[in-house]
This record gives structure tokens, C-alpha cells and sequence, in this order.
């Protein structure tokens, strides 16, 4: 597996770890739906969240939140329909990034709630 990779499975495993101790149950992880891949669903109270993570070893000049694009958005809207409906759920639906960048020895993690009310 390519370092990159690595990485960003330790990412989604740091994220993970991370939504746990904020109280959140983790439903699923990679779920698929049709060309849409999402992260994590996780879900707390009565609220699903619809988790991308975006990891990084170095920093770029853009922030690395925004490199989820529209068509990638678009594709976990469509995921998280598909989910609540086929599950019956009753629950408010939130679109989160977590983002992980190593810094030295360090993992620095920023959650967005709502990240796609901010475009």
C-alpha cells in the first residue's frame, strides 16, 4: 500500500477514535452507495453525520477542507438520502469534514460540523 494510503487509513482511524470520545456511534465505515463513498456515518442523539476525512502529512497553500468538491457532495447527499430512507430513519442529517494533519510527532484534528453550509 502506497504511503499515501497509509496515512489515510490512519486518518479515518484517528477521526473515528475521535467522534467516539465526543460521544458519537460509529453505523458504518466506507459506505458505499452507487458512485458515492462516505468516510464515516456516525451518529449521535438524533443526529447522522455524514463524515468526510481529508488527511494531510504536509501543508498545502489551499485548506484542506476545500478539497471536497461539489461533485463530492453532491455524491454523499445523494448516499445519505439513500441511508435515512432505507433505514427508516428519523434523524436531522449533518454533513461534517474532519481534517487530520501531521505535524512532526503530532496529529492536529479540526471538525467542521456542518462543513457544507459553509460553501
Amino acid at each position: 500500500m502506497a504511503k499515501h494510503n497509509e496515512f489515510g487509513k490512519k486518518g479515518e482511524q484517528l477521526a473515528e477514535e475521535y467522534l467516539r470520545n465526543k460521544g458519537y456511534s460509529i453505523r458504518e465505515k466506507n459506505y458505499r452507495y452507487l458512485k458515492a463513498e462516505v468516510d464515516i456515518i456516525a451518529q449521535k442523539g438524533d443526529v447522522l453525520a455524514i463524515v468526510e476525512v481529508r488527511s494531510r502529512s504536509t501543508n498545502f497553500i489551499e485548506n484542506i477542507q476545500d478539497t471536497v468538491t461539489k461533485k463530492k457532495i453532491q455524491l454523499q447527499i445523494l448516499a445519505a438520502d439513500y441511508y435515512v430512507t432505507h433505514f427508516e430513519l428519523d434523524v436531522e442529517v449533518q454533513f461534517d469534514i474532519i481534517t487530520i494533519r501531521k505535524e512532526k510527532n503530532n496529529f492536529i484534528i479540526n471538525h467542521i460540523e456542518n462543513a457544507y453550509y459553509h460553501f
